[in-house]
């Protein structure tokens, strides 16, 4: 009996591995599509969501680097990766929609503290964006608990790895 299980959980870890993998992907080119839309796009549909309004703080309520160009990009690079993933159109587009509003959220955190549009702020640049979807997603998929915060750590060190040669590409701003 104890060989079955140790077989099942074997089975287990490898489909949610596969899974794994395909989700870490979703993540990181929903989070990375508004930087290439930026690119590619230049100023071109380039409409804050905030509509440039204020806080009651007198600081934007997010930052002019936060646009709808951006949020449509990482819904609609989600969507199609979702159905290449055979996870459905459904799926990624409340994928990616939770991984904007992670962004969303976190952008709003730093204007309250005061922190520039692109500011470094470790952690609130990567748990919101990344925890939000995963959750999601280990619900969707029927998945443990567990792979949620894997999956937020993975993306943070994706991030922290590609970042520089993003940069040196010219494709990020700043090299963090």
């Amino acid at each position: 009996m104890l060989y079955f299980r140790q077989q099942t959980l074997e089975i287990q870890l490898i489909v949610d591995t596969g899974t794994f993998i395909q989700v870490l992907i979703m993540l990181l080119a929903s989070n990375g599509a508004p930087i290439l839309a930026a690119r590619l796009l230049g100023s071109s549909a380039r409409l804050p969501v905030d509509l440039n309004r204020k806080h009651r703080d007198g600081a934007p309520v997010l930052g002019s680097s936060k646009t709808w160009r951006g949020v449509v990009a990482a819904v609609l690079i989600a969507c199609l990766l979702a159905v290449l993933f055979d996870y459905g159109a459904l799926f990624g587009v409340i994928f990616g929609s939770l991984a904007m509003v992670g962004d969303l959220c976190s952008s709003f955190i730093k204007r309250r503290r005061k922190l520039e549009p692109s500011a470094r702020s470790s952690g609130l640049d990567q748990l919101p964006e990344s925890i939000l979807p995963s959750v999601y997603a280990c619900l969707a998929l029927d998945l443990s608990w567990w792979w949620a915060p894997v999956w937020s750590l993975a993306f943070t060190v994706m991030q922290a790895l590609l970042s520089k040669p993003l940069y040196h590409l010219h494709i990020r701003k700043r090299p963090y």
